[in-house]
């Protein structure tokens, strides 16, 4: 038992690279499960990760195959976060395919369990992958988040991301309407 949680202090998120994940078939086969549980949960609590309607468990299973084969020859990152031994989050970056765009990649992204929100676990997610991307050699880091997506904003502008960009009622949501947000962080700085 994690001797933080008996004595009632959080206790600090794993955070998991993709050779952890795949080393054992087993572990990798219960993170596709828990990460399907998460995007789809999230999705259907109308997060802005991408899909409207949350993803079917294939979707997600397609998605972190691409994502693990990028991740094997060096063109992507992708990391899992637990918390007291449960699957609490994931995120990822995929490199630029283009020769001309090679050294820059999109973090695609950071998605936290619900019931984990608020302990750091996006925060955790993010930093790694940032020090991921640096020792891959990416020059700038890109993302885009929903306009309303302020906890996100928050986050991104407290590790360095800077606003590039804003597409004024770029993303619908039904009749809703939102910003879509452009950040960058420059790694050829320091």
């Amino acid at each position: 038992m994690n001797t933080a949680s008996t004595r009632g202090e959080t206790p600090e998120p794993v955070i998991l690279d993709a050779a952890q994940l795949t080393s054992d078939p087993a572990l990798g086969t219960r993170f596709a499960t828990a990460a399907h549980g998460i995007l789809a949960g999230l999705v259907r609590d109308g997060a802005a990760l991408g899909w409207v309607d949350p993803p079917s468990h294939d979707e997600v299973a397609e998605l972190l195959g691409h994502v693990l084969s990028a991740a094997q020859s060096g063109d992507a990152s992708l990391r899992a976060a637990y918390l007291d031994g449960r699957p609490a989050g994931l995120g990822y970056w995929l490199r630029y395919a283009r020769p001309t765009h090679r050294p820059h990649a999109d973090l695609e992204k950071i998605a936290v369990a619900a019931s984990a929100h608020g302990r750091g676990i996006g925060r955790a997610l993010t930093a790694a992958l940032i020090a991921d991307a640096r020792r891959a050699g990416i020059e700038v880091l890109t993302l885009d988040a929903r306009g309303d997506n302020n906890g996100a904003l928050h986050l991104y502008r407290s590790l360095g991301f800077a606003e590039y960009g804003r597409l004024p009622g770029f993303v619908a949501v039904g009749e809703r309407r939102y910003d879509k947000v452009l950040c960058m962080l420059d790694l050829r700085q320091g």
